[in-house]
């Protein structure tokens, strides 16, 4: 095996699915889970990785991701080598290129492509039309029959995966690309190299299914990148005569590149009247619910749903620039496409069977899912939050997920958080120093009993001692001025010794969130040595056993946890030098 065959099937920028995923990069946010249609996402050690056998190559994670952990694989290593080592090789080029390369002529895009390296350049709209073509034909001989139309391979994906009970009504048509593909080998030989360019991540899957057909995927992103390497600026280049496209130029298929373009394709053909209908819709998260019902359709005659993954089609393909201006897009394509023409298209054979390819769905008894919501602590429906946060759409569609291993506890930001709380307020009860935490206008939030037992106020009307939770500091502490001048600078950590009712308290206070919330330690550094050497050992032990709790909570509210550590160390090391000065004396 060659170098390049070993980078090929070893490097999984190069090999492997469409999509993958950078571990390194991903942080945890699960924007991916919520933006994917089908949920084919696994977190595994907080990290969400694409599952392949369950993806439709929608391309959502990619664009959703806000730190590019997920990645399309680079296949533009494959196509440069096949260039240089096929003495032929065509691109087959999306229509859509007229929408995404505002300015470039086409005859000046077909220049930049030969400086490249490819030796002809084709539209892929022939395949388009082929495919119209068979399908008038189809549609003028069935009779009342309901059809999906096969040109876009997520919605095939799509149906064959997760509504296989539509499968069978997807047209036993090759998609326009596939289509194309053939019609070029069968033009210029099965030796010729063909490289699809187009904004559609799933056509890498085609070429993956289909490598007798097409060699070679890659993205607009990918040629621009291409372009850019070689120092060509496809927008400056002026055409020459030979310039064109090959076999000829495309009409109508181009309308294909737009949502309703393959019902204008069919209508264009003008053969004879068809008694027939035609819906067109777009948007692969919208699917599921246009086609409830879809049984039930009775056509007087023929029906035809032209489904897109991809909202305006495939002009706002994952891989294009833009996903927005549709409606310029639009216009661009209509201007572009001819008026469809007689043609000949019998001897292309383009069938292709889409056989139900169904995802296992498992049926997870009530119990079963009762059970993992209590382990993040939903005992009942009120307490399903449906917030989302873990990127399901609903508290059971996450327990179902971590039923089938893709999904895991720390996900749910509702019992994180509580978690945090409970942990936070164990630390703190625990903790030997006096500790509380006030807000910005200096109103107790939370104190543990160390605290309350040195500044406690007793309720005259009952003699028990007042509770400081909501309390005003100013009524608790002589000393607030510290607190509030803290609150206002935002400094991490100030420390002074304060004297209470004959105590001599050595505090520290510190910035929990700066100009808005603030915690303090206070030590009776007066106490006798025996409790001192009493207080460094407990202190210790909290270290030792709650640092790692608190680095967590520390992670989970944007802090710095080495923060604690250094306070809780302060308490040991303001003891210690004491102690040693002690027997200095």
């Amino acid at each position: 095996m060659s170098e390049r065959e070993k980078k090929y099937t070893t490097d999984p920028v190069c090999s492997g699915p469409p999509i993958y995923t950078v571990k390194t990069e991903c942080q945890d946010c699960y924007k991916c889970i919520r933006e994917c249609p089908v949920k084919a996402i696994k977190v595994e050690g907080a990290s969400a990785s694409v599952i392949p056998e369950l993806c439709v190559l929608c391309g959502h994670c990619v664009n959703a991701c806000p730190h590019g952990a997920k990645q399309v694989r680079d296949d533009l290593p494959r196509a440069k080598d096949l260039i240089s080592e096929r003495q032929k090789v065509v691109a087959s080029l999306d229509p859509s290129f007229i929408s995404e390369f505002d300015g470039v002529s086409p005859g000046g895009f077909i220049r930049g492509l030969k400086m490249l390296g490819f030796w002809g350049v084709s539209e892929a709209a022939l395949g388009a039309e082929l495919v119209s073509s068979q399908a008038f034909r189809l549609l003028d001989e069935s009779e009342k029959s309901v059809f999906i139309s096969s040109s876009c391979p997520t919605v095939v994906q799509y149906l064959r995966r997760y509504q296989p009970d539509y499968a069978k009504h997807i047209m036993h048509f090759m998609s326009p690309v596939l289509a194309h593909a053939r019609l070029l080998r069968q033009h210029y030989g099965e030796k010729v190299g063909v490289i699809f360019i187009g904004p559609c991540i799933a056509r890498k899957k085609d070429a993956d299914d289909h490598p007798e057909l097409i060699d070679v995927t890659i993205t607009f992103e990918d040629i621009r990148r291409w372009f850019d390497d070689a120092g060509i600026d496809v927008s400056s280049l002026a055409e020459t005569k030979g310039d064109v496209f090959i076999p000829r130029h495309s009409n109508e298929g181009a309308l294909y590149s737009v949502v309703g373009g393959m019902i204008e394709s069919i209508r264009g053909q003008k053969k004879k009247a068809l008694h027939a209908q035609f819906i067109a819709f777009s948007g692969i998260r919208r699917l599921k619910n246009a086609l409830r019902g879809f049984e039930e359709v009775l056509p007087d005659g023929n029906l035809l749903l032209e489904l897109s993954a991809c909202f305006g089609g495939c002009v706002n393909g994952p891989k294009s620039l833009t996903r927005a201006a549709t409606v310029a897009k639009r216009y661009r394509v209509i201007r572009y496409a001819r008026p469809a023409a007689p043609r000949n298209t019998e001897s292309t054979d383009i069938h292709l069977e889409y056989p139900p390819d169904p995802v296992r769905q498992a049926d997870y008894t009530e119990e079963m899912v009762r059970d993992v919501l209590r382990q993040v602590g939903k005992y009942s429906e009120k307490d399903e939050l449906n917030c989302s946060g873990c990127g399901y759409d609903s508290c059971r569609d996450f327990a179902e997920a971590s039923l089938s291993g893709k999904a895991e506890r720390s996900m749910c930001a509702g019992y994180m958080r509580q978690l945090a709380q409970k942990k936070a307020d164990i630390l703190i009860r625990k903790m030997p120093s006096a500790a509380v935490i006030v807000d910005n206008e200096l109103r107790i939030v939370e104190c543990n009993p160390n605290f309350s037992s040195i500044f406690r106020k007793d309720d005259p009307d009952t003699d028990e001692p007042m509770q400081l939770e909501g309390m005003l500091l100013t009524e608790v502490v002589p000393f607030h001025e510290i607190f509030r001048q803290v609150l206002k600078s935002g400094e991490d950590v100030a420390e002074k010794n304060l004297r209470f009712h004959g105590r001599i308290l050595h505090g520290t206070i510190f910035t929990i969130e700066k100009n808005s919330l603030i915690g303090a330690l206070f030590e009776d550094i007066t106490m006798p040595a025996m409790k001192r050497e009493e207080i460094i050992k407990r202190a210790r032990h909290v270290i030792q056993q709650n640092l790692q709790t608190v680095q967590k909570i520390a992670y989970l509210m944007g802090e710095n946890a080495a923060e604690s550590e250094i306070i809780l160390n302060s308490i040991v090391d303001s003891f210690t030098v004491k102690e040693m000065e002690d027997e200095d004396d």
